[in-house]
């Protein structure tokens, strides 16, 4: 069973967006298991975004996830990841799908409402800096 990070980003949370952006997913058939709030600081910021430290919008990103609170959540299901990503549309919402969360709900390439891993890989490392172990659930949908 696959695993995915997704956060719900400030942008959205501020417009009071989390529980819709949440419940799509869900509807989408993904499994909810680990699910929190909190205020992104510069390191974590910082440890998310390593990959694109060289690119000259690295302080926009780190800048724009530590704005406002962010919720954060683990997602598991078959192609968790992908699945996800559909859900969530094109990255820019300019060029996303209607239906799709960012799509409906994104303002622009920098509020664009959601995160969301774009491998396994990225997944594991992803959620490892928002998650305990501990952290997240397992249990049997009926």
């Amino acid at each position: 069973m696959e695993r995915t990070l997704v956060l719900v980003k400030p942008d959205a949370v501020k417009r009071g967006l989390s529980g819709e952006i949440i419940a799509r997913l869900e509807k989408s058939g993904l499994k909810l298991v680990a699910l929190k709030m909190l205020q992104a600081n510069q390191v974590l910021a910082s440890k998310h975004y390593a990959v694109h430290k060289e690119r000259p919008f690295f302080n926009d990103l780190i800048q724009s996830i530590t704005s406002a609170p962010i919720a954060a959540a683990i997602f598991e299901g078959d192609n968790a990841v992908k699945r996800a990503r559909v859900v969530m549309g094109a990255t820019n919402p300019a060029n996303a799908e209607k239906g799709t969360i960012r799509g409906d709900l994104g303002l622009s390439i920098e509020a664009n409402s959601v995160h969301g891993s774009d491998a396994i890989e990225t997944a594991l490392f992803e959620s490892s800096l928002y998650f305990a172990e501990c952290e997240v659930t397992e249990y049997n949908r009926e």
